[in-house]
């Protein structure tokens, strides 16, 4: 008796045999290629950083307190657009690992400072490496002309509003 094979296999024989979608309207629209690009470049960064356990939101926070010693979670999510109760649980997973740890401020007891721990930097160093050469593969797809004209696009979009 043949076994059946599973859904995630005929679901892949039957994409590779279909044609594409036509994308309509979709093709029109700034937040459909926004989002496209969006996927494109998270999924090489989650190939990039499988082996050292990263998200980009993680990352993110990582960077941000590197440059900025001190900051705390509430700025941290503001930078970000996210809201507290997220950017909570980030900087928690970053302790877990002990790439954090936080602070009372000598100015106000309530508010917690963040920084990197040695394991931390060491972290970042190497997820540096990784994300330079994730970065060229999308870089390169530009001329330094219209990269600059990419980001100043891109800026306008999210600063705009």
């Amino acid at each position: 008796m043949a076994t059946k094979p599973p859904q995630d296999e005929i679901e892949a024989e039957e994409a590779s045999v279909m044609p594409p979608l036509d994308v309509g309207r979709l093709g029109n629209l700034l937040g459909f290629h926004l989002r496209m690009a969006h996927v494109a470049i998270y999924r090489d960064f989650a190939e990039t950083m499988e082996e050292l356990g990263l998200t980009q939101k993680q990352l993110a926070v990582m960077e941000l307190v590197a440059g900025n010693p001190g900051a705390s979670q509430i700025d941290l999510a503001n930078t970000l657009g996210t809201d507290r109760a997220t950017m909570m649980a980030l900087v928690n997973r970053l302790a877990a690992r002990d790439f954090i740890e936080r602070h009372p401020s000598a100015a106000d007891r309530r508010r917690q400072e963040l920084r990197l721990t040695k394991a931390g930097q060491a972290m970042l160093t190497r997820a540096r490496k990784l994300i330079d050469t994730h970065e060229r593969r999308f870089i390169d797809l530009f001329s330094s002309d219209e990269m600059e004209a990419l980001l100043a696009a891109l800026k306008r979009i999210y600063k705009g509003h």
